[in-house]
């Protein structure tokens, strides 16, 4: 039996989004400060580094699970699509106000100034759990259509 994929850029993009988001969101950024001899400042700033370019990486994979949608002749953005279009918001949340302010708080704690306390760092992660949570049945959606 041959099965042929709708939409296979989007379907491999959603799982390569998660993957990403998995290693780095819930692996890689509370283990480096673990390593021995990471200190605050040098664990902040390869945060920043890493965290950038997941940033950059989740654009990419959204904008290529767009485009396969688009190609394939399915509109992006109807209900169907509900749970793609809530982690691209949550992704120009995460894009425009959180990263940018945890950023600002990071290069703070560098300089040696305490920015007070927050609660970006949790926002950030509940929308990732939401994020992976919406990608996983979209993916799962995607591979049933």
């Amino acid at each position: 039996m041959k099965v042929k994929l709708k939409y296979p850029v989007a379907l491999a993009s959603v799982f390569l989004w998660i993957g990403f988001v998995g290693a780095i969101s819930f692996m890689e950024a509370w283990l480096k400060f673990r390593a021995p001899g990471v200190t605050i400042p040098l664990g902040l700033g390869i945060g920043r580094l890493v965290f950038n370019a997941l940033n950059k990486v989740e654009w990419v994979l959204a904008l290529a699970i767009l485009g396969n949608l688009l190609w394939e002749g399915g509109r992006p953005f109807p209900f169907k699509n509900i749970l793609f279009v809530i982690p691209l918001l949550l992704l120009v949340l995460q894009t425009f106000w959180l990263l940018p302010g945890l950023d600002a708080r990071a290069e703070q704690l560098v300089q040696g100034i305490d920015p007070g306390p927050s609660s970006l760092h949790f926002y950030y992660v509940g929308l990732e759990v939401v994020k992976t949570v919406c990608l996983f049945i979209f993916g799962i959606k995607l591979f049933k259509r």
